[in-house]
């Protein structure tokens, strides 16, 4: 069955490229989003040289907006170097604001709670605020978001006690959002034996008590957006001595939730929810005309890295029987993908919160 999904928007990706182009380009990456069936992704600040600054922020705008093949955000990254000031200038070109609270990629941790209140404090309102934050920071950073009430979207939740404080925090009223990732719903941390550096990431993989709470907020509402946290590396640097953290996902998320509508663990209007409906509602966007993709909910197919579009070239679900595949990508009336190909030139994706949006 061809089902018809508007406008699929992934906030939470790492595209690579400036200084890290080995690992992935613009190009590449968005590639891969559109044969995952997205219309617009959203890239996170933490690829060097790092989005802290006005000038780090022209530099990422115009590398992207050469080879962008979809639509697309970037965030602002917080830094323990005081970057506020450039915030004036900044929120008017990026789809929010990103702190990371816990350990992970690059140089970007802040571990202080004043200087996390500093960065609530001078963000504007207009603009969310997305924060890597693990168990009992996640009260930190709910503590910020009672007294600032500004928007918060909890990236990558991953355990059961973080899901009871968010579940808390929605009874209450706060202005928060809840982010799960296919990895953490899919393989736990028996699975990293297996699969090796392969599944190493951060947040890493948690116990199976952990998965299923996440399947149930699912099921509850307390989620509201499932995205894949795609951040691609070479498979030279996954199997080295210091492998780093993260894997790919933007082609493999919508067939894995396909896969739970099989199973009977979801409902497809739910996903349409989960990938599209609530991220273009949580970033205040409207999907344009003639901006969809067409999926086949009945084709069942093998992952496989030599059909990936992703430069990295590998998945953590590699072997995995998946249900649901993108037919065809659809952006402003024009045709992106159609299967098997990209029919766009790079530059064609726009800025979707930019001055020219």
């Amino acid at each position: 069955m061809l089902v018809r999904i508007p406008g699929m928007v992934d906030p939470h990706t790492h595209l690579r490229d400036l200084d890290w182009s080995h690992k992935a380009t613009f190009a590449s990456e968005t590639a891969a989003a559109v044969a995952g069936g997205y219309w617009a992704v959203f890239d996170m600040p933490n690829t060097p040289p790092t989005t802290i600054s006005r000038a780090a922020l022209d530099t990422k705008l115009a590398a992207i907006s050469r080879e962008a093949v979809c639509d697309w955000g970037v965030y602002a990254g917080a830094s323990q170097a005081d970057n506020t000031t450039e915030y004036a200038t900044m929120a008017s070109d990026v789809c929010g604001l990103k702190i990371f609270n816990n350990s992970t990629t690059g140089d970007l941790l802040l571990d202080d709670q004043s200087i996390r209140d500093r960065h609530y404090a001078a963000w504007p309102d207009s603009k969310i605020i997305a924060v890597h934050a693990e168990e009992d920071t996640v009260l930190d950073i709910l503590a910020l978001v009672r007294q600032y009430r500004k928007r918060t979207h909890f990236l990558h939740i991953c355990t059961a006690r973080e899901v009871g404080y968010l579940q808390a925090a929605k009874e209450e009223g706060l202005p928060v959002t809840v982010g799960v990732c296919p990895h953490h719903l899919y393989l736990t941390e028996d699975d990293e034996r297996t699969l090796g550096a392969f599944g190493l990431m951060k947040p890493g993989l948690k116990t199976a008590a952990d998965r299923d709470a996440l399947w149930q907020a699912i099921t509850s509402g307390v989620v509201d957006v499932v995205e894949s946290d795609h951040a691609p590396h070479t498979r030279e640097e996954k199997q080295s001595a210091r492998p780093p953290y993260g894997v790919p996902g933007l082609e493999t998320t919508l067939p894995l939730l396909l896969l739970a509508v099989s199973e009977g663990r979801l409902t497809l209007e739910r996903v349409v929810e989960l990938v599209a409906t609530n991220p273009r509602r949580i970033w205040r966007l409207t999907c344009p005309p003639e901006t969809y993709t067409l999926v086949d909910t009945n084709a069942d197919y093998v992952i496989e890295r030599d059909r990936l579009l992703t430069q990295c070239g590998w998945s953590p679900f590699e072997g995995m029987r998946v249900k649901g595949k993108v037919r065809e990508t659809w952006i402003r009336g024009c045709k992106v993908y159609d299967g098997e190909r990209v029919l766009v030139e790079p530059g064609f994706g726009r800025n979707l919160f930019g001055q020219s949006a």
